[in-house]
């Protein structure tokens, strides 16, 4: 009987843990914190988006998703976590969650699989060294607590919303044994801009200077911009780089000039009311230079008209950072993807050595994509392991 041991009690280590204890191995997880899943019970605003059924290869940041997800898609992790008792619903844009609205409703169901599955789980166990040697593996903790295995599945997380206990660790226990890190950066996590406006919402696309771009509700704060579209393109922005809102992307220029000027005449402060929020509108008219706001919209000139148009279908904002690592849901980077096997998640560097999950350099969009990820690699990984 293979014994592993994974590092990590997140997503994708518990999910490691069930495919191999599945398979028949004697498998214990290591996890840092006081209890296991502590991630989990944040994601989704306490209601834990668990997968997507849409998600496929190409909505991440590399071809080598595509393998774990063959095996392990949206479909059959519905399937696996009702086999395990959770029933789940799909809602907007192919989100998951479970039917009780609860992210522990998640961690409790793999709770008692793991419990059913006989792994042992140890918590405050801070892995601080693996030690490779003829018979397999020791993991090695921070105070000198030493467990052995045959085999080692790292699955530590990366450095996203540390206060979950992802600080890295796992970058640090691979790169100990060889593999090298690619450049880490907060993802999914909200933009400093040049302005802001605190708790304002709006629908309209997002727009990089590079042409990438995404369309959803945009959440506009005293520190800059939020929202699903922002943290999607989050990982792609850098200081001084330009962001293009378009608040109306239903409607061309033209369609937009006409509407403009067919409105009655009303106080300009009033005048974007019924088009975006009306403080919101306030700011964009200030912004683009109609001001001041007490005069009546007839005496607009043409030439101000076609300038809101502009600012209503092209507002740039100027990044000027993005929040830090407390308010990132995803690391971007992490472990170099070519030295791991797509199929098991193994090493090419040493024998018997898995990862999986964040501490991959994979990551993917908001929605439960990357929860997607943390299950289909962890299952890949805890499977490839009991191969012989």
């Amino acid at each position: 009987m293979n014994s592993i041991s994974v590092i990590g009690g997140g997503a994708a280590g518990m999910m490691a843990a069930v495919a191999a204890a599945m398979k028949g191995a004697k498998v214990i997880i290591l996890e840092k914190n006081p209890r296991v899943g502590k991630k989990i019970l944040s994601t989704g605003n306490g209601r834990c988006n668990f997968t997507n059924i849409n998600a496929k290869a190409e909505d991440y940041n590399s071809a080598f998703a595509e393998k774990a997800l063959e095996k392990l898609p949206p479909s059959k992790v519905r399937d696996l976590f009702k086999k395990m008792g959770l029933l789940s619903r799909v809602e907007s844009e192919g989100r998951v969650y479970p039917a009780s609205g609860q992210a522990s409703a998640v961690l409790d169901i793999l709770r008692m699989e793991l419990a059913n599955l006989k792994v042992e789980i140890r918590t405050e166990f801070d892995a601080a060294e693996i030690r490779r040697n003829k018979d397999g593996f020791e993991v090695v903790s921070a105070s000198g607590e030493c467990v052995f295995s045959d085999k080692v599945i790292v699955a530590a997380g990366g450095c996203a919303a540390p206060k979950s206990g992802s600080d890295g660790s796992g970058y640090r226990l691979l790169k100990m044994l060889g593999h090298k890190i690619t450049p880490l950066t907060p993802s999914l996590v909200q933009i400093k801009t040049d302005k802001g406006i605190k708790g304002v919402r709006a629908y309209g696309k997002v727009t990089l200077e590079d042409g990438k771009s995404e369309i959803g509700e945009i959440q506009f704060n005293d520190y800059g911009l939020s929202g699903i579209p922002v943290f999607c393109l989050s990982k792609y922005v850098k200081k001084g780089m330009k962001v293009k809102l378009d608040l109306l992307p239903d409607m061309d220029y033209g369609e937009t000039e006409k509407y403009l000027k067919g409105r009655m005449s009303q106080i300009l402060e009033s005048y974007l009311v019924g088009i975006v929020n009306k403080p919101l509108g306030q700011l964009l008219l200030k912004d683009c230079g109609v001001a001041p706001l007490s005069r009546m919209s007839s005496s607009l000139s043409s030439e101000e008209i076609g300038r809101i148009v502009q600012w209503l279908k092209g507002w740039m904002f100027t990044v000027t950072g993005i929040m830090p690592w407390e308010n990132a849901q995803v690391t971007a980077g992490g472990a170099e993807l070519s030295e791991f096997d797509s199929e098991t998640m193994e090493s090419k560097l040493v024998n018997g050595l898995y990862a999986a999950g964040e501490v991959l350099d994979i990551d993917g969009a908001c929605g439960g994509y990357n929860l997607q990820w943390a299950w289909a690699s962890g299952f890949a990984a805890g499977s490839g392991a009991c191969d012989v």
